[in-house]
């Protein structure tokens, strides 16, 4: 299917002003929606990071929004986080103008978009992240139909300490500018939270992890997993041999593999959801 890209401001910043890139799939509609958020460590890249994959999957009929988020050196945490919530708001109330179904929104997090992710679907109703209005639809809520994780950094603190022991040191200090004051690390942080057995919202997830991943290792992200299935949440978990941490930016089989299992993912989510009769 032939889709259309463009640019659209989506929130002001006094930082600066925010984008969101459109991929809108050429057809009839309704199409299903799905929120894209960029990795980068807290503190770089942007609403472009995830191009190839966010392109294929509109390709095959879903309306995608990639946004920028607030980098660390604008704001520490909790403000990336704060404009997740405010972008999947303010796409519930967009996607119809551009032939999507707000009903049916996703999102799909990469890295330490899939950190920000997870706070906010397991959030969603946390007074600091819904802090930015939404003035033209105040009635829309920042709840998700699913959620789907590519080497998310699930326990913030583990990575940490991981990127010490490798000496990585533009790791060590990424997670310092963004985590201010550093106890935030653990307030922030996905597998403290269900450790701790704080009253969580768990939507489906979908977590895709590279073996060969020494960023965000294997055993953290399967950690994650067993606590989000005992605190009762509904998650699908696979690991890509021979696979590092941001290995779908690349073409080949392992890419191709994932982006197919993504669509499926979202399928059996939007089939599920589907009324009986």
């Amino acid at each position: 299917m032939n889709i259309k890209v463009w640019d659209v401001e989506y929130r002001r910043d006094p930082a600066r002003t925010l984008i969101a890139r459109i991929y809108q799939p050429q057809g009839g509609g309704p199409f299903p929606v799905l929120l894209d958020l960029h990795g980068g460590a807290w503190n770089n890249q942007d609403r472009t990071a995830n191009a190839p994959v966010d392109e294929r999957l509109a390709a095959s009929g879903i309306l995608v929004a990639a946004i920028d988020l607030r980098r660390a050196h604008e704001a520490p945490y909790p403000a990336s986080v704060t404009d997740v919530n405010y972008g999947i708001r303010w796409l519930k109330s967009k996607a119809a103008e551009w032939k999507g179904d707000p009903k049916t929104l996703g999102a799909l997090g990469s890295s330490s978009g899939g950190h920000e992710l997870q706070l906010c679907a397991m959030r969603p109703r946390d007074p600091r992240y819904g802090a930015l209005p939404l003035p033209d639809a105040p009635h829309l809520d920042p709840t998700l139909a699913y959620v789907i994780a590519r080497s998310p950094i699930s326990d913030p603190f583990a990575r940490y300490e991981q990127a010490k022991k490798m000496q990585r040191e533009n790791l060590i200090k990424a997670s310092e500018n963004y985590f201010k004051p550093w106890e935030t690390i653990f307030e922030g942080n996905p597998q403290c939270i269900l450790e701790r057995g704080e009253p969580v919202t768990l939507p489906p997830m979908f977590i895709l992890q590279g073996e060969l991943d020494d960023n965000v290792l294997p055993a953290v992200q399967e950690k994650f997993v067993a606590a989000y299935r005992k605190a009762g949440g509904k998650i699908d978990y696979e690991l890509f041999l021979g696979c590092v941490h941001r290995w779908v930016i690349n073409p080949g089989p392992q890419t191709d593999r994932a982006i197919e299992m993504i669509k499926a993912f979202i399928a059996r989510q939007l089939q599920a959801r589907q009324p009986p009769g």
